[in-house]
């Protein structure tokens, strides 16, 4: 029967030393843990390449002492302060692995029976953990898989970004011309963006002239906006109560906003020609895109966050990191609802929920899967996060057999068989 269980590290024997640390932004706290029940101390160093050699130091020399051949080092996940740590230590002779947050959270109250939290306490808490046997693997992207990794979460602030500066134009609008909103529902179009750079104010529409507006419209919308449009804002604009007083210094605001925006969507559109650019020297990635609904952009950012699909062994394993992996709470006679974790990378879930989006559309590769679920009495949202676990699952398959994906693969496979 094939292994589908999440393969945790066990690597503890009496041969090794357990060496964990409670990275922050400036000081750390190390701890050394031997076989035998005797250990380091927790001991603080800094942030540079003076405290990371006084770190390794200690780590050899406790090693040396008590005679022992290997070295793991166990860390929570801390984003960018823990990068230059787990950077150096992964050069030297030492497994890296990580512990989830949660973990240590819960564990911690078992350390003299309090919940007490604080740096010398929470490395001693992560070596329990690493004891015990529930350290998760370290994959550190290398190569174009970290530069697609960094320009992944660049092209995810830009975007929260440009988010927020759309609600504060959208806000600043509505004081001069409340109208507007009602004619163009959504102020990111091409559109909206024109006419506030061109006429932002009803006064300004009015002089424009209704036929210049239709015109105006026609060709900024490419023909999708045309004469009924141009009169609903310009009769907008005839009646408008927006707000006169401090106006110039809206319209001023106004035009800096939408400066920020052009540079910004400027600045995604180099990010993603970065992230092809890195992708095509990815060969698996070939495989993923043979997926209809999977783009450049998805596959270069599951790329990014997963670091090396060819490092998990089991699909466990990627539903667990991703946080699509399922569990219940159920007691006695309550049988608890089946949910996903969460406890995973969020910007991993949010990749594959677009890309589920994408192929559930009528003709998309998961439309029949997508639409069984529904049959079967389920929301729309929990039949989406199924098509995002079926999703990594038959990208993790391609990756892990050098295959394209083939449409129908049941049917035309019998047919072959048939023939």
């Amino acid at each position: 029967m094939r292994d589908i269980e999440t393969k945790k590290v066990r690597a503890i024997n009496k041969e090794t030393l357990i060496v964990t640390v409670d990275i922050s932004k400036v000081t750390n706290f190390g701890y050394c843990r031997c076989p035998n029940g005797k250990d380091v101390k927790p001991f603080s160093f800094m942030n540079n390449a003076l405290g990371f050699n006084a770190f390794w130091d200690i780590i050899m020399k406790t090693k040396k002492t008590h005679d022992l051949k290997d070295v793991v080092f166990g860390f929570e996940p801390t984003g960018p302060y823990g990068e230059p740590l787990t950077h150096f230590m992964k050069k030297k002779k030492a497994k890296l692995v990580q512990i989830n947050p949660m973990h240590t959270k819960r564990v911690k109250e078992l350390e003299g029976n309090s919940p007490n939290k604080t740096d010398q306490k929470d490395p001693k808490v992560i070596a329990d953990i690493i004891e015990l046997g529930h350290a998760l693997t370290v994959v550190l992207p290398e190569g174009s898989a970290a530069e697609l990794r960094k320009l992944t979460h660049a092209r995810e602030r830009a975007m929260q970004r440009r988010t927020a500066i759309f609600n504060q134009l959208q806000d600043l609008v509505y004081v001069i011309f409340p109208e507007f909103s009602q004619v163009f529902k959504d102020v990111k179009t091409k559109s909206a963006r024109f006419i506030l750079e061109s006429c932002p104010t009803p006064e300004d529409i009015v002089k424009y002239k209704l036929k210049n507006l239709t015109t105006t419209l026609r060709k900024v919308s490419r023909g999708k906006l045309g004469e009924e449009r141009a009169r609903e804002l310009y009769a907008a604009a005839k009646t408008s109560v927006g707000t006169r007083e401090g106006r110039q210094s809206v319209l001023f605001e106004v035009k800096e906003i939408l400066s920020i925006i052009e540079t910004t969507e400027h600045f995604v559109a180099e990010i993603e020609k970065e992230m092809s650019r890195h992708l095509e020297k990815i060969p698996y990635s070939r495989f993923m895109l043979t997926i209809k609904g999977v783009g450049d952009i998805t596959a270069a950012g599951l790329i990014g966050e997963v670091g090396d699909f060819r490092e998990y062994n089991t699909i466990s394993e990627m539903l667990k990191f991703s946080g699509l992996d399922l569990f219940e709470i159920s007691s006695g006679r309550h049988k608890g609802q089946r949910r996903i974790s969460k406890r995973g990378r969020s910007l991993m879930r949010k990749l594959l929920f677009f890309a589920a989006i994408n192929t559930v559309r009528k003709g998309g590769v998961m439309h029949e899967y997508y639409q069984g679920c529904l049959t079967r009495g389920m929301l729309k949202m929990k039949a989406l996060i199924a098509v995002s676990r079926k999703l990594l699952g038959v990208i993790f398959a391609l990756v892990r057999d050098h295959s394209e994906y083939i449409e129908d693969y049941a049917e035309k496979h019998e047919l072959k068989k048939a023939a």
